[in-house]
C-alpha cells in the first residue's frame, strides 16, 4: 500500500504568495506615499495644528490654554449651543420618522406621521430659540459674516451653473469661431485675481461717469454708489418709494439681526456677486462642454426618431446625463464661495464694511488685523464643519439625483 506523501513547509520561511503578496503591497504604498506626505504636510498637519491653536490664546506668541473659550466666545454660550443643536436633532429625527412612513397608510404609521409633526415643531422652536440666544451671547459679526456668505452663495451658485448651462449648450453647436468663443469665455478665470478685481472696482466706481453707472443710466436707473453703498437692496427698494424698511421692522419689534437677514445683501455685495460670475462662468462652461461631449449622440438620434421636441431632450436626456457634472460644479462652487476672499478683500470700501465681509474675510480681519491667531483658528474650524456638513448633504442628494448611467 503506497503512503501518501506531504510536502513540509518551514515554519521560518515565508511562501512564494506571501512573498509576492509582501512585495505588492510595498509597491502599492510606495507609489501612493508622495500623494500620502503632502496631503499629511499640507493638508491633515495644518488642520489639526489650527485645532491646537485654536484651543490657546495666541497673539503673535503662543500663550495660556483656554479649552473651548475661543468657541463659546464665537458661538455664544454652551447652554445655548447644546439647545440649537437639540433642535437640528430634533429636526432630523422628524425628517427620519416621516421619510420611512410617508409611503404607509396604516394606523400606527399615521400615529408616527403625528409624532413626527410634534417632534418637527418642537426642534424647529428648540433650533430657533437656541441660535437667537447663541447670536446674543455670540459673536454678531461672525454670525452676519455667515449670513453674507450665504447670501453671496444663494446669489451666486444658481445663476453661475444656469448660465454656464446655457453658455455651454450654445457653444457646444455647430457654430463658425466656436473655438475661439471657449477661450475668450475661459480667459477671466485664468485672468489675475487682484488685476481683474481692481478692474471691476473702477466699473462699479461711484462717479457718475462710470461704466456701470452709464449702463443702468440707459435703463433710467440713477447713479449708485455701488461698492460704497452699504444698504440691503431690498431697503433700497422700498427707499425708493419713501419707505424705510429698515426703521418699519425695527418698530415693528423684530430682532436687530433678524432684520439684517430680511433686508437682503447689500448693492456692494451684489456688485461683488457680479465679478464672480464675469470670472467663474466660463471656467464652469468648459466643464459642461466636457459633459456634454460624454453623452452618446445615438441617444439624441433615439430621441428624435421617438418624436421628441429639443426641449423634451434637454430635459429628458441631456439634463440627467449631465447630472454628475452639475453636481461636481455645485460642490466645488458652494466650497470656493465659502472660500471667498481674494476679489472682496480688494472690492471691499470702507463705507459699505461689514456688508460684504464674508467668513473667510473675517477670519483673514481677525488673524491679520487683530492678530488673534487662537480666536481666528476657532472660527475657521467653525467654517470647516460648516463646509463639511454641506459637503455631506449635497452628497446625500446626489445618492438619489444623480445619474450616472
Amino acid at each position: 500500500m503506497a503512503q501518501q506523501s506531504t510536502a513540509y513547509v518551514p515554519s521560518g520561511r515565508m511562501t512564494g504568495a506571501r512573498k509576492r503578496a509582501i512585495r505588492e503591497a510595498m509597491t502599492g504604498y510606495l507609489f501612493i506615499s508622495p500623494a500620502t506626505i503632502l496631503l499629511t504636510v499640507f493638508g491633515l498637519f495644518p488642520l489639526f495644528y489650527a485645532f491646537y491653536i485654536s484651543l490657546h490664546r495666541w497673539r503673535i506668541k503662543k500663550g495660556p490654554f483656554l479649552g473651548i473659550k475661543n468657541y463659546t466666545k464665537a458661538l455664544g454660550d454652551p447652554i445655548d449651543i447644546f439647545w440649537f443643536l437639540v433642535g437640528v436633532a430634533l429636526l432630523f429625527l422628524a425628517w427620519f420618522i416621516w421619510r420611512n412612513m410617508v409611503k404607509e397608510h396604516r394606523a400606527w404609521a399615521m400615529a408616527l406621521k403625528f409624532l413626527a409633526v410634534i417632534i418637527l415643531i418642537v426642534g424647529g422652536w428648540a433650533a430657533i430659540a437656541g441660535f437667537g440666544r447663541m447670536v446674543d451671547s455670540g459673536d454678531r459679526q461672525m454670525f452676519e459674516s455667515f449670513v453674507i456668505t450665504v447670501f453671496y452663495a444663494v446669489g451666486v451658485v444658481p445663476l453661475q451653473l444656469a448660465g454656464a448651462l446655457l453658455l455651454a449648450v450654445m457653444l457646444y453647436q455647430n457654430i463658425k469661431g466656436k473655438d475661439w468663443y471657449r477661450m475668450i469665455y475661459f480667459m477671466p478665470y485664468v485672468t489675475i485675481t487682484v488685476a481683474s478685481a481692481g478692474v471691476f472696482r473702477a466699473i462699479f466706481s461711484r462717479r457718475p461717469e462710470s461704466i456701470a453707472n452709464q449702463i443702468f443710466g440707459l435703463l433710467g436707473v440713477p447713479p449708485q454708489k455701488w461698492l460704497q453703498e452699504p444698504h440691503g437692496i431690498w431697503d433700497l427698494i422700498f427707499g425708493h418709494f419713501g419707505v424705510n424698511l429698515k426703521q418699519v421692522l425695527l418698530g415693528w419689534g423684530l430682532d436687530p439681526f433678524l432684520v439684517f437677514i430680511l433686508l437682503g445683501p447689500s448693492l456692494a455685495l451684489i456688485s461683488i456677486m457680479m465679478y464672480n460670475l464675469w470670472v467663474f462662468i466660463g471656467y464652469d462652461a468648459v466643464i459642461f462642454l466636457a459633459g456634454l461631449g460624454s453623452i452618446p449622440s445615438d441617444l439624441y438620434e433615439a430621441a428624435e426618431i421617438d418624436g421628441a421636441n429639443r426641449w423634451q431632450i434637454f430635459r429628458h436626456v441631456t439634463l440627467p446625463l449631465l447630472s454628475p457634472t452639475i453636481y461636481f460644479l455645485t460642490v466645488i462652487t458652494v466650497m470656493g464661495v465659502f472660500k471667498a476672499i481674494n476679489h472682496v478683500l480688494v472690492m471691499r470700501e470702507p463705507a459699505a464694511r461689514g456688508t460684504v465681509d464674508t467668513a473667510s474675510l473675517y477670519i483673514f480681519d481677525q488673524f491679520y488685523l487683530s492678530t488673534r491667531f487662537g480666536y481666528a483658528s476657532a472660527i475657521a474650524m467653525v467654517l470647516f464643519v460648516v463646509i463639511l456638513l454641506l459637503t455631506f448633504v449635497q452628497n446625500r442628494i446626489a445618492q438619489r439625483r444623480v445619474f450616472y448611467g
